[in-house]
């Protein structure tokens, strides 16, 4: 037995008793409990790099604004289901100065994070159409949108997009599309865990077989502007945010205020559906909602049903954030670009300790610096690596959990893990290759 730096008595004694029957498997927060456990017990620090959390401060311009707004009052009040109109017409303002693209005020729905967006999105598309049940996802993704369908009972397929990058993609979606089952395609750009971006040419094909096979596309934007290859934070100057809705008709955007503007904790997000989409009239629809418009259904059917809006304060926090974005006082991506520079440095660690880039290029480019990337060891499964990881206190999570068809490879996120600690994790690292 090689020494490690936590107790291999330990990390098996807290592991048998955590009620986790195959690691590999684990949950994102099963595998935050473990390692919280595993600190407590052993009295040494993880490299924690299992959650994706903002790791930095919550934008001021947010907190001042929010606090305004409880002192006057509104803590009192119900909002509105569909939001304050100060926050509409940033939200449309925001769309356009950052994706080049027309949204009117009444399509933009802020939502208890954009994971309540994605939940009512799934709920309400479900209903649009009964010949069409099933949502299909690009993967890998972010496992708890599986999750939501599954607590649903609603319907999914999945593929790994790995092998179908660029004119591949369209074959393989089309072998979805064509069984005319598919009522919204989702996928996450940048990729939650990969860190792939979609090119213009692959979110054309999405968008136009959407228009072919009349179905929605869910973009999931939680990492809004944080592919820093191409740099889109000044308003109304290209370049822009990538998106399919230059492609389609048929779209809804998840927008979080978590990452890029580090808002978490409050649980506002944006949901955002094309004009098209929110007059569009569903008669299936109309025995769940009572209406057959596809933006009344979502608002006062199911948003109203959820959560009846969201919180009334953080909405003007939201509000006053993207206000700031949208007349160029605030540069937000300033704010966040230390996540790069941070996967840039340990990157370079994994790798110079015998690790490999599991996603490493978008077709032929090599993948950006972000919130994630990919890792795996070789001759190790991802599982095999999450275990033997505990014991040089690194966490992370497996891609099995993610959709990946990529068993070996790990996820591990940059946010939590402070520069002061990369001297800790070279170390670790340096060690582990000494033992393996």
């Amino acid at each position: 037995m090689k020494n490690t730096p936590i107790s291999r008595e330990i990390v098996d004694e807290i592991l048998s008793k955590s009620g986790i029957r195959q690691l590999g498997l684990a949950s994102i927060r099963e595998i935050k409990r473990l390692i919280n456990d595993i600190e407590i017990a052993s009295g040494e620090e993880f490299i924690r790099m299992e959650m994706g959390i903002p790791g930095l401060p919550a934008s001021a311009i947010g907190i001042d604004a929010q606090i305004k707004a409880l002192q006057n009052g509104c803590a009192a009040i119900y909002p509105d289901i569909d939001g304050i109109p100060e926050l509409k017409s940033e939200m449309s303002l925001f769309i356009k100065n950052f994706l080049n693209i027309d949204v009117s005020p009444s399509s933009c729905i802020p939502t208890v994070g954009s994971m309540m967006g994605g939940m009512a999105a799934f709920m309400t598309m479900s209903r649009a159409d009964k010949k069409k049940d099933t949502t299909l996802f690009i993967d890998p993704g972010f496992p708890v949108q599986k999750q939501q369908h599954r607590v649903l009972g609603l319907k999914f397929e999945t593929f790994d997009v790995y092998n179908f990058r660029g004119e591949a993609l369209k074959g393989k979606l089309e072998s979805y599309l064509k069984k005319g089952n598919i009522h919204s395609i989702i996928y996450s750009n940048p990729n939650n865990p990969s860190w792939i971006c979609f090119t213009d040419k692959e979110l054309q094909i999405i968008g136009e077989l959407a228009n072919q096979y009349d179905v929605v596309v869910l973009e999931d934007l939680a990492y809004f502007g944080m592919d820093f290859r191409n740099d889109i934070s000044q308003p109304g100057k290209a370049p822009f945010q990538p998106t399919v809705a230059n492609y389609t008709k048929n779209y809804a955007l998840l927008i979080s205020s978590s990452k890029a503007f580090s808002y978490a904790g409050e649980r506002i997000g944006m949901l955002v559906l094309s004009d098209h989409l929110y007059n569009r009239e569903y008669e299936d629809l109309i025995p769940y909602f009572g209406t057959p418009l596809f933006g009344r259904a979502i608002i006062y059917g199911t948003v109203y049903a959820m959560s009846s809006g969201t919180s009334h304060s953080a909405q003007y926090a939201l509000a006053a954030i993207l206000k700031a974005c949208n007349d160029g006082s605030y540069r937000f991506l300033d704010d966040v670009r230390i996540y790069a520079k941070k996967a840039n440095m340990m990157k370079k660690m994994f790798t110079d300790n015998n690790f490999y880039i599991v996603y490493d290029k978008d077709e032929d480019k090599p993948l950006a610096d972000g919130f994630y990337f990919t890792i795996a060891y070789p001759n190790m499964s991802g599982e095999e690596l999450l275990k033997e990881f505990l014991y040089y206190g690194i966490s992370a999570i497996t891609l099995s959990i993610t959709g990946s068809e990529r068993t070996e490879g790990l996820r591990a996120c940059v946010s939590l893990v402070p520069l002061e600690q990369l001297p800790l994790l070279e170390k670790r690292l340096q060690q582990f290759k000494a033992n393996h």
